[in-house]
């Protein structure tokens, strides 16, 4: 039997790991071969959640060779992939974004819901292949819900992804109100991260009316200690423009705190933000703004 390899998105966070972890757990236990892998470095969060739990992180996958057996998870899109993936054997996806730019040579298992995390829909395949949760997988699966969703304040979440969650929370035996803000904490510790750690560590590349968008966000508890940087961040996202011949990269600071977002556009569509924004010093302030598939995609598409 020919291994498979499961994995997110590059940049990856922590619902990118986490569900390609326990989609892992949960396909082995069904009798499959398969290893669960990630696409980049961890960030903050998710290696507080490691070390909270004790688990140990997948090894680094940079490429796949033709007819490499895959499955893919809390994403869709090729540009955000494995190097090779046009060329693999696809066999599933597990993912809660919108369907775009997806293409495979055969009939693949497609498991898509609109809720606020992959690692909902893990919980809801545990349940539906009759396979018992063990601690491990209840923590991955917790911590992906409590990061995706931003501790339920996201406007992605949804009244599955709070169910899963509390049943996970019990079998994970922690308090998910004190768990899930330390580890959207953890990941706001940005004082040593380079400016190109920064806007590299949660980007997603989109394809948008032929246009080529970076979005990339972090989260802070306070939006000024990260745009203090802003000269810095700047030069790096000019550099990343110009390298990948992009047209758009915004920069999103999210206070988890509040629920709002400092934008930073910049490329030669960046006038696409001031459809709604008015852009001072390349910057605008987005109140109640904090998702990036429900928010600032949104926002990219409809002013492009």
């Amino acid at each position: 039997m020919d291994k498979t390899f499961i994995f997110g998105h590059k940049n990856p966070d922590t619902d990118s790991i986490c569900s390609a972890m326990a989609l892992a757990n949960l396909r082995s236990k069904l009798g499959e071969e398969v290893e669960a892998t990630r696409l980049g470095e961890l960030n903050k969060e998710t290696e507080y959640a490691f070390k909270t739990f004790n688990i140990k992180a997948p090894r680094l996958l940079e490429k796949v060779e033709p007819g490499t057996n895959v499955i893919m998870v809390d994403h869709n899109e090729f540009s955000q992939s494995v190097d090779g993936i046009e060329d693999a054997n696809i066999k599933m996806l597990v993912d809660h974004h919108k369907i775009s730019n997806f293409k495979t040579k055969e009939p693949v298992f497609m498991h898509s819901e609109p809720v606020g995390c992959t690692g909902t829909i893990l919980y809801k395949l545990y349940n539906q292949n009759n396979v018992d949760i063990d601690k491990e997988s209840a923590s991955l699966m917790l911590s992906a819900i409590a990061s995706d969703t931003l501790l339920f304040k996201s406007p992605t979440c949804t009244p599955d992804d709070i169910k899963a969650a509390r049943e996970l929370e019990k079998i994970a035996g922690v308090n998910l109100e004190e768990y899930g803000m330390n580890l959207l904490k953890a990941g706001t510790n940005l004082d040593d991260v380079s400016e190109k750690d920064l806007i590299n560590m949660d980007a997603k590349e989109f394809n948008i009316k032929g246009k080529k968008v970076v979005i990339a966000q972090v989260n802070t508890v306070d939006i000024n200690d990260v745009m203090k940087r802003q000269e810095g961040i700047e030069a790096e996202i000019n550099k990343a423009i110009k390298d990948n011949n992009l047209d758009l990269f915004l920069f999103a600071a999210t206070d988890i705190i509040n629920g709002n977002s400092e934008l930073l556009a910049l490329g030669n569509s960046a006038d696409a933000i001031e459809k709604t924004y008015k852009l001072e010093n390349h910057r605008a302030f987005a109140e109640g703004l904090v998702s990036r598939k429900k928010q600032f995609l949104p926002l990219v598409e409809n002013n492009l």
